[in-house]
């Protein structure tokens, strides 16, 4: 069956870097478009970055352009984020997806997302 698993995690003070990642398992990988999705206390599920099957296009959410990068190693099977100059309202579950329908855009919608993993907890402290 569908396997996400996600580590790298964890407590970290603000201004620094975390790299998530996030193996795939039970799927051809190449056909998912993957994201990455958080979830901090009392709020919903928000979109973090996604990125296409070919890995050659990338989307972000305005929360974390420019601090974060999404990428993937195909042979792997892992999709990554970056998440540099972090800060306290980064602290949320992180959570990867695996959206398996052809689109002709990349959603951030999370019930369009088909799999997911267990998540990792960031905590980032001021």
């Amino acid at each position: 069956q569908v396997q996400l698993v996600e580590s790298g995690g964890g407590l970290v003070q603000a201004g620094g870097s975390l790299r998530l990642s996030c193996a795939a398992s039970g799927l051809t990988f190449t056909s998912y478009v993957m994201g990455w999705f958080r979830q901090a206390p009392g709020k919903e599920r928000e979109f973090v970055a996604a990125i296409r099957r070919s890995g050659g296009n990338t989307y972000y959410a305005d929360s974390v352009k420019g601090r974060s990068t999404i990428s993937k190693d195909n042979a792997k099977n892992t999709v990554y984020l970056q998440m540099n100059s972090l800060k306290p309202e980064d602290t949320a579950v992180y959570y990867c997806a695996g959206d398996r329908q052809y689109r002709d855009y990349v959603s951030q919608v999370p019930s369009q997302y088909a799999y997911w993993g267990q998540g990792t907890q960031v905590t980032v402290s001021s």
